[in-house]
């Protein structure tokens, strides 16, 4: 009876899309849902970053979608600051419902396609559980942990092979099922020197043994199918810090990781440049490596040479402009410095600027809809630090646009609204801030003379640097 209201819905829609040409109707799909606790009364459906509609829910909190024209392959549905993938294809008639308060362990999908689906979001779950594992297995001497892993993954693979038989699943289907298994597991693998050891130095590189990155040869830079897809990507990141690493042991006189090193840094973009010809996967990959190495980096006069290596790698002018417009504010935002006044609202709905908050010496940090973690984590952190710093103001600004409920969202996880703002013009305001992360912690003075504008509450410095501020 759940889905009976949906089901008739697309009853009405497959009658009326026989007065349509065959060719519509066989290139066409649905996707409709139910949404239990919704944070906002929308859905965003996308493909490959581009948004092709957005979808209100009715007074049922549900909703029904018709894509005319189906590229087969990933799709993603995102809700108050959840995101998931779907796997489309012509004449699929997927139905979904999810808690939003649970979101991904709660999805279940109905419909033609649905079986697909359902063991995707289950194989994203499991992977999740595993990686846990994995990531305590990560201690274990290489050989062993080696061991581990291919027994893990031995069943993975026994699971989707036995999968494909019984249903008879698409080329493609199993060609995006397979990635997912092997760029998980490869990833595990490109993470291990930097999660074994408290340093990743030279010589564990030097221990590992021989033909443990033989899947290497496998790798395909350039698979434009699954571009967008979260473990072929995650995967990309974590390789490429890590032959960077290694490129860079080797032609340097460094022998422990130094993640801010501009000269690590600079082989990291040389070698995506290198190795990856897709513009859509090159640029996105730059662009991270960017905005990781300018996030850890306090030296500003590095930022000029990698700048100008980047500029000659990157084809994205959008991209180029965020990087040298981010550059430029950071400088701006040097200890010493004012800092740049931009508008907020309050929980009143009043404007204020942000040198009118500050009072006293200050710790602003930032959350957003779209990374609920971060929300969670960050003002917990927060929570247990007003009680051992009384003498410091903090100050929570949520970055996302007016029209996402940001008070409601705060009391929904029973958060107070004190202290807490929004920014007016969030395009504005974070270009001028220069945010770029999402944990950037700003330290300010009681005359709003900037003492550090990149901490890091995670840090196990901060507090230290929380002592700074109150003695300065």
């Amino acid at each position: 009876m759940k889905h009976l209201y949906l089901i008739i819905l697309f009853s009405i829609c497959f009658t009326a899309c026989k007065k349509e040409s065959n060719q519509d109707q066989d290139s066409s799909a649905f996707l409709g849902g139910e949404i239990i606790n919704p944070s906002n009364r929308y859905v965003v459906i996308s493909k490959e970053n581009n948004v092709l509609d957005t979808v209100s829910l009715d007074k049922n909190n549900r909703f029904l979608f018709k894509i005319n024209s189906v590229d087969p392959g990933l799709y993603t549905f995102s809700h108050g600051g959840e995101i998931q993938m779907i796997f489309l294809e012509p004449q699929d008639s997927i139905i979904f419902r999810l808690n939003n308060l649970d979101f991904d362990e709660s999805l279940v999908f109905t419909g033609r396609g649905a079986k697909e689906n359902n063991y995707l979001i289950n194989l994203f779950l499991q992977n999740e559980e595993v990686n846990h594992k994995i990531l305590k297995m990560s201690q274990m001497v290489p050989e062993k942990f080696e061991h581990h892993l291919d027994s893990i993954k031995t069943i993975f693979q026994k699971n989707l092979n036995e999968f494909e038989s019984k249903y008879n699943t698409s080329s493609l289907f199993n060609e995006i099922a397979q990635a997912n298994i092997d760029y998980n597991f490869y990833a595990q693998k490109e993470l291990y020197p930097f999660t074994c050891y408290g340093n990743t130095e030279l010589k564990n590189f030097e221990a590992l043994p021989k033909g443990f990155y033989d899947y290497r040869s496998k790798i395909d830079y350039n698979n434009e199918k699954l571009k967008n897809y979260f473990p072929y990507y995650n995967f990309l990141k974590y390789h490429f810090n890590n032959i960077a690493l290694q490129k860079h042991f080797y032609h340097s006189k460094d022998s422990v990781f130094n993640n801010r090193s501009l000269d690590y840094n600079l082989d990291k973009i040389q070698l995506i440049d290198s190795l990856v010809s897709n513009d859509s996967i090159k640029n996105p990959l730059l662009k991270f490596a960017a905005f990781r190495y300018i996030n850890s980096s306090s030296n500003i006069e590095d930022y000029t040479p990698f700048l100008n290596s980047f500029l000659k790698k990157s084809t994205s002018k959008k991209n180029n402009e965020q990087i040298q417009t981010l550059i430029e504010s950071l400088i701006k935002l040097k200890p010493g410095n004012t800092l740049p006044n931009t508008l907020v609202t309050d929980n009143e709905g009043k404007e204020i600027y942000t040198n009118d908050i500050i009072t006293g010496p200050t710790a602003i940090y930032f959350w957003s809809f779209n990374l609920k973690n971060h929300f969670i984590e960050s003002h917990n952190k927060i929570k247990e630090l007003r009680k051992k710093y009384p003498e410091i103001n903090f100050v929570a600004i949520n970055i996302d646009k007016e029209e996402e409920n940001w008070i409601n969202y705060l009391e929904s996880h029973r958060y107070p609204i004190e202290n807490e703002f929004h920014f007016m013009y969030p395009e504005v305001s974070k270009q001028i801030l220069a945010l770029n992360s999402i944990n950037r912690v700003m330290l300010i003075k009681k005359n709003s003379t900037i003492v550090n504008s990149n901490a890091n509450m995670f840090s196990k410095h901060f507090e230290v640097q929380l002592l700074g501020l109150i003695n300065q």
